[in-house]
């Protein structure tokens, strides 16, 4: 018999146990991974490739208090700016929805290749999308939920915007980051509400990004000292601001992946006493024959690591393959998007499998080193 065999035999000698002890690694780190992922998709919102040149002006007392229409030829005439368009938040409910998870942009569409580049539609969606000013675009994930087609009527109730809507679809679009939004015209918005001339936020295209912080500063100089300023911050800038609204989100979530691993490391230290313990004797036998102490704490931390990194392989391996396969988006119905188990995520847990394999085979081993020939075969099984 070879020491591997001779470990293999050891640790499925109760097989009830081992498979419970990996399930219950795999489930824990299983759950752990399932957070870490669920932190980084709420604290690191992902980015589209024309993202890194796109610029969000608001207004510097709060992103609730709305920007003048005229301010948009002040923007368009600063020097390294392609293209502005207002971007305003409509905030409606849908078909008298309690709770609707999809948002709805006015915007001018004449900009759309500037803000949606990635967007795809189908033949002649777009040119239907700019030359009637009461349509609008769908995401993919949202026409598919709610099972709308072109040429649908979709009934929006206003509760931030003292006006309803009634948007006729004339496409819908996908590939981009998130295929969930309503994108329609902003001269629509202004005639359905009267023409009020105001805009929730303008998004700038910057003709390069070597230039941006140039830009940035001339935008919030042009219009300092007045009853409307603002502050211009990139795309991402304003990403991670609305990012912070959630709280200290990640130390709730580090707490509760501390306390998963904190009770997988009691569980995974006390079924391996338990294991060795019952083995007493024939560990006393296997010193009596001239097992040193040091192999015998091999064999115990080779079974110890064996089973906390099957347990991984089955919950980490899971996570990826279940999150890699299955829509997470329409599971929970457009609260997250990607989902992207990534490799650090994978090493971190797969780390913690590790280092639980060691700590948990210290205590027998201890036992095991401390243990004379003598009190050992004195045990009972």
């Amino acid at each position: 018999m070879t020491a591997a065999s001779f470990i293999w035999k050891n640790a499925l000698r109760n097989r009830r146990r081992a498979a419970l002890s990996i399930l219950s690694v795999a489930v824990s780190l299983f759950l752990f991974v399932t957070l870490l992922v669920a932190m980084r998709e709420i604290t690191v919102p992902p980015e589209d490739i024309g993202a890194a040149s796109r610029i969000v002006v608001r207004n510097k007392i709060s992103l609730a208090n709305l920007l003048p229409a005229r301010q948009r030829g002040v923007i368009e005439r600063i020097p390294g700016v392609e293209a502005v368009t207002p971007f305003t938040w409509y905030g409606g409910k849908f078909r008298n929805e309690d709770a609707t998870l999809f948002a709805q942009f006015a915007f001018d569409p004449a900009t759309y290749k500037y803000l949606l580049g990635e967007a795809k539609l189908g033949p002649g969606e777009l040119d239907n999308f700019l030359k009637n000013q009461t349509t609008c675009i769908v995401g993919k994930l949202t026409a598919q939920k709610y099972k709308i087609k072109v040429g649908d009527k979709l009934p929006f109730t206003g509760t931030i915007w003292p006006c309803d809507l009634e948007l006729t679809v004339a496409g819908i679009y996908w590939g981009t980051i998130d295929d969930r939004n309503v994108f329609f015209h902003h001269k629509y918005l202004d005639e359905a509400c009267g023409s009020q001339g105001m805009v929730g936020t303008w998004w700038v295209k910057a003709k390069s990004i070597d230039n941006m912080t140039e830009i940035l500063a001339k935008i919030d100089k042009a219009f300092a000292n007045t009853s409307a300023e603002v502050r211009a911050e990139t795309e991402r800038a304003f990403q991670m601001s609305m990012v912070s609204m959630w709280g200290n989100i990640k130390i709730l979530v580090r707490s509760i992946c501390s306390v998963v691993v904190f009770t997988l490391l009691l569980v995974s230290a006390s079924t391996m006493s338990m294991a060795i313990r019952e083995r007493f004797r024939e560990l006393a036998v296997l010193k009596a024959i001239g097992f040193r102490r040091h192999e015998l704490c091999g064999f115990i931390l080779a079974e110890s690591f064996g089973l906390a990194m099957a347990g991984a392989l089955l919950g980490v391996g899971g996570a990826w393959w279940a999150y890699s396969h299955i829509s997470i988006a329409r599971l929970t119905n457009g609260i997250f998007i990607t989902f992207e188990v990534t490799p650090k995520i994978i090493g971190q847990a797969s780390l913690i499998a590790a280092l639980l394999g060691i700590v948990a085979s210290l205590a027998p081993s201890i036992a095991v080193s401390r243990m004379s020939v003598v009190d050992g075969l004195k045990t009972l099984d």
